[in-house]
């Protein structure tokens, strides 16, 4: 059973076909000439025109880029090279791709709080807004799923005149993330995160944005991003695009809602001394973060895969360090409560079957692990049954 929906998804069965062609027959580069490359041309063409749809705008604001990763960089690093003097405002919480590259830059790093709800602390914001040149907020946390109040972030950002970024990669296809009417002046967002590939991700730069090109080179996306496009991925990331714009509108979202509660509440009447992590009603519907009293999260993960249940500690960027999440910290977890956590992340592949079976799953690696370590959090091997 995966449920680690926020680290990855399976690409869709329509994505997969649809690049194959891309790949065999039509391989040829979109930037040529001749009829094989005008044909591949408008395969891209027709894939920015399904991604500007899924967020509302238009296909021009659209750049094509390696990664979501890349996505962020290409604008914060933009900003930094061409806004004037002042800190580069971003929060706490954010992911990894966000605050390294905001360390790595020649100005100042300066960062927003959180509550306990893993909302913006808004008089933080104020008060550092007004030494920033340029900002950076997350539309939804990828450990906590909390909802970040961007759009008004954005409006505010925008009353100083500054430019306004938003990594909405986990947002995007788990949300309707319309980008109409908003004051958002960049955005990214990644393939792999609603069942699209790997290794293509996009950036919306609203049209007049000032910007200056991470790569140079051949001068590929209208000299915003140089580079042969990835076709095949491309290619998919339209179609799985298209597929997340369909699933906004079925119903699907409130389909995993009620997976997700349904396993949330099972779990929580169930292992007892379980705490449910940031604002209930502020959060991705696919998103369960939970802390477990008593418990190792590196145990538990043992265990469940050992139950044929995926999940994770956190961001799967961040797997295999040991230091307490960043994001918990924030906002006011100790390390006991931080280092006994998991997400769990559902998407509409999985079945209501699925989420009752690893709820039972769940409570039964948490009794059992508790029986080993006593209620103390710490070192414990873990053998299987």
């Amino acid at each position: 059973m995966d449920l680690d929906a926020n680290a990855t998804t399976r690409p869709a069965d329509e994505v997969i076909d649809a690049m194959m062609p891309w790949l065999r027959e039509n391989f040829h580069n979109p930037s040529s000439s001749y009829r094989g490359g005008k044909i591949v041309r408008q395969a891209v063409d027709q894939a920015r025109g399904q991604v500007a749809e899924l967020l509302g705008v238009s296909a021009e604001e659209i750049v094509f880029t390696g990664s979501g990763t890349e996505s962020v960089n290409t604008a914060l690093n933009s900003w930094d090279r061409i806004c004037g003097a002042g800190d580069f405002l971003t929060t706490r919480v954010e992911h990894s791709a966000v605050l390294r590259t905001g360390e790595a830059m020649n100005r100042t790093l300066s960062l927003c709080g959180v509550d306990a709800s893993g909302a913006l602390d808004w008089a933080d914001y104020v008060d550092l807004l007004g030494r920033a040149a340029f900002v950076a907020v997350m539309a939804a946390n990828n450990e906590t799923g909390v909802l970040m109040d961007w759009r008004r972030a954005a409006v505010m950002a925008h009353e100083k005149g500054l430019p306004f970024f938003t990594d909405a990669i986990q947002a995007v296809g788990k949300m309707p993330v319309n980008l109409t009417d908003t004051a958002c002046d960049a955005l990214a967002l990644s393939a792999h995160k609603f069942h699209g590939p790997k290794g293509v991700g996009a950036l919306y730069l609203r049209r007049g944005t000032r910007f200056e090109p991470l790569l140079h080179g051949g001068g590929q996306e209208s000299g915003r991003r140089s580079g042969t496009e990835n076709v095949a991925g491309i290619v998919g990331m339209g179609v799985a695009a298209a597929l997340a714009r369909k699933r906004q509108a079925d119903g699907s979202l409130a389909e995993i809602a009620a997976m997700r509660d349904d396993f949330e509440s099972r779990v929580l009447a169930g292992a007892g001394g379980v705490t449910r992590n940031g604002d209930a009603s502020s959060r991705l519907a696919n998103t369960s973060h939970l802390s477990f009293d008593g418990c190792e999260a590196a145990g538990l993960l043992i265990l469940l895969d050992e139950m044929g249940v995926a999940c994770s500690a956190g961001s799967a960027c961040m797997a295999g360090k040991q230091q307490p999440s960043h994001v918990q910290k924030a906002m006011g977890f100790s390390d006991e409560r931080a280092k006994s956590s998991l997400r769990f992340s559902f998407s509409h592949r999985n079945t209501p079957d699925e989420a009752r079976q690893a709820a039972d799953c769940t409570i039964r690696a948490v009794g059992k692990l508790r029986s080993v370590q006593g209620g103390a959090i710490g070192p414990v091997v873990v053998y299987s049954p």
